[in-house]
């Protein structure tokens, strides 16, 4: 004991510092940790080898550009009374068709043929170094509509999808029937807010995103809830992707596909829709593309859908407006009951 040091004011010190150690465990233990899931280390091929998808997948092969590509697609025959209807579901950008389980066993119950392709350039579908475009894309799922036999088709799109669909909408009118439109990005022209990128910087942003916390981080901006049973899968095709030795090009193709959702806005062909329309949208979704490049003073501005979903359908020529409380980007999976049923309604008319 130091001298003039009582017993007493020993005693006194060490409680204190009792009481510190236990304050200063009471405020770490306050603190949450940084949420992180499971790493991935295995590699996967670029065309996703091995993931399941709900249904049997198939391919129509056809040359672009001069390379010979495979388009996966599913189809999924009705399992009540058929309708002779067909609906096709385009997905969206950092998805693939393996999605919609959920709105096609839906549909199929309802009479539907359903129709889900992998566009060319994501999911299990090639990935060639071509000139993306909405035009490009139209045409190719028209293609795989002619060799399946839909002549006209209900179309539903989901984010990217969505976009694709309304150009679809435009360029084929008279094999149109229904447009939905789950969240689709694009309700607003990202050009007056967002300066371009050159293909570079958007694949490096690519090359850089590999691990799977960054990736969670991603997907976790889409939701509002996030169920690891359900968007999980998501984070592990994604990081898995990032390993394989075919990535750069897995990524290049994903940064061109960035390039056309900027250069080609189709908000402005809204109001020449003539096909009755759905809109869907999640009044939590804040999805805007490339707004890491955005000012500090407009990024916090972008992507309000509750306010773009009802100008767009004040622009949408009589279109249904429905509107998801306490959901995201992706209604069909975080409010799967609602889309269905609301989807199966709308087409049915």
């Amino acid at each position: 004991m130091p001298p003039g040091t009582t017993k007493g004011t020993m005693i006194a010190r060490c409680l204190l510092l009792l009481l510190v150690l236990a304050c200063s465990v009471s405020l770490s233990s306050a603190q949450p940790a940084a949420e992180t899931g499971p790493d991935y280390t295995e590699p996967l091929g670029i065309a996703l080898e091995g993931v399941e998808y709900p249904y049997p997948v198939q391919y129509y092969s056809f040359i672009l550009e001069g390379q010979l590509v495979r388009m996966a697609y599913m189809v999924v025959e009705p399992a009540g009374t058929p309708l002779g209807r067909d609906v096709v579901l385009l997905h969206g950008k950092n998805f693939y068709g393996g999605y919609w389980g959920g709105p096609a066993q839906a549909l199929s119950r309802a009479g539907f043929r359903v129709i889900i392709p992998d566009q060319i350039g994501f999911g299990k579908s090639s990935k060639p170094d071509v000139n993306y475009s909405f035009d490009l894309l139209a045409e190719t799922t028209a293609k795989l509509l002619d060799q399946l036999g839909a002549s006209k088709v209900s179309v539903v799109g989901h984010s990217m999808g969505g976009m694709l669909a309304v150009r679809f909408a435009r360029t084929f009118p008279e094999r149109t029937t229904h447009l939905v439109l789950e969240d689709p990005i694009g309700l607003e022209d990202y050009r007056m807010s967002i300066p371009p990128q050159p293909l570079s910087v958007l694949m490096e942003d690519e090359m850089t995103m590999t691990s799977a916390d960054k990736i969670r981080t991603f997907y976790k901006n889409y939701v509002v809830k996030w169920d690891p049973s359900v968007f999980e899968p998501f984070v592990e095709t994604r990081t898995r992707v990032t390993l394989s030795g075919e990535y750069p090009r897995w990524a290049k193709a994903s940064a061109r596909t960035y390039q056309m959702i900027y250069r080609e806005p189709v908000r402005y062909e809204f109001t020449a829709l003539r096909v009755p329309t759905l809109l869907v949208i999640g009044l939590q979704d804040r999805t805007v593309v490339g707004k890491k490049y955005a000012p500090a003073g407009l990024a916090a501005k972008l992507g309000d859908y509750a306010e773009l979903g009802k100008a767009a359908a004040r622009d949408i020529p009589g279109s249904e407006l429905l509107e998801i409380p306490n959901v995201g980007h992706i209604p069909h999976l975080e409010a799967p009951q609602s889309f269905d049923d609301a989807l199966v309604r709308f087409l049915q008319k």
